[in-house]
């Protein structure tokens, strides 16, 4: 298999890491998910992740708090499973660094763009934790910002489903998957890939997505290696 690209971001949801258990790390499902990566790190490929935090938190859904500490806590979720993440990459032998956009240097580094490069040039795995490392915006906008500043290649949205539909497939047996389809699109008719500031910063900088289910880890590679896995989304 021949990689179709030099450099990506992966965004991981925090209930993925949760596995079978929903909630917390699931180290075994953990390690599923590293073990593709490892293969596109010996593949040349240079891999930064971003991870959510609803495996822990999900600030959104706590309306009885003030928004802006629910989501500093959330914040604080993702950066536990950006350490969790690390670990499981170190244990297959890679060399990992974690840069979370809140200070935190006892655990992490903070993140520093021209540092964050050169880790992905020396052949290292980075992990984002914290999201923006401000309130009111998801890990989504969290992975298409980092993704436009590390002048990454494409975004791996690896998620529950196998890509993009015209409605949701768990409660309309007839939603009609897209193979492909444009970020307009996606905006126009409100379609649940990743919220409109992710969106708007991805189209704004021609910067494409791939969405496509982790049932089979495998399929982290197969993305990067041009199969056809989910649904593409681009500028036109």
């Amino acid at each position: 298999m021949t990689p179709k690209y030099k450099r990506v971001l992966l965004k991981l949801s925090g209930e993925s890491l949760a596995g079978a258990e929903k909630h917390g790390i699931d180290f075994d499902t953990v390690l599923s998910f590293c073990k593709p990566i490892k293969k596109l790190n010996e593949m040349g490929v240079e891999v930064a992740i971003v991870v959510g935090g609803g495996n822990f938190w999900r600030g959104r859904s706590s309306g009885k708090m003030d928004r802006t500490r629910a989501d500093h806590m959330g914040m604080l979720a993702t950066a536990i499973n950006a350490l969790g993440v690390c670990d499981a990459l170190e244990q297959l032998g890679l060399e990992v660094r974690v840069q979370t956009a809140i200070s935190m240097q006892q655990v992490a580094e903070p993140y520093i763009r021209n540092r964050a490069i050169r880790h992905l040039e020396k052949g290292r795995i980075l992990v984002f934790g914290c999201g923006t490392g401000n309130p009111f915006f998801s890990t989504d906008t969290a992975a298409s910002l980092r993704a436009a500043e590390i002048d990454a290649d494409i975004i791996l949205k690896a998620t529950m489903v196998d890509g993009v539909y015209d409605s949701d497939p768990k409660i309309n047996p007839d939603a009609k998957k897209y193979d492909r389809i444009t970020f307009q699109e996606v905006l126009n008719n409100d379609l649940k890939v990743m919220d409109s500031t992710a969106a708007a910063i991805c189209k704004d900088n021609h910067l494409p997505i791939i969405v496509f289910s982790l049932d089979d880890p495998e399929n982290i590679v197969k993305a990067v290696c041009g199969e056809n896995v989910g649904t593409l989304v681009v500028q036109e």
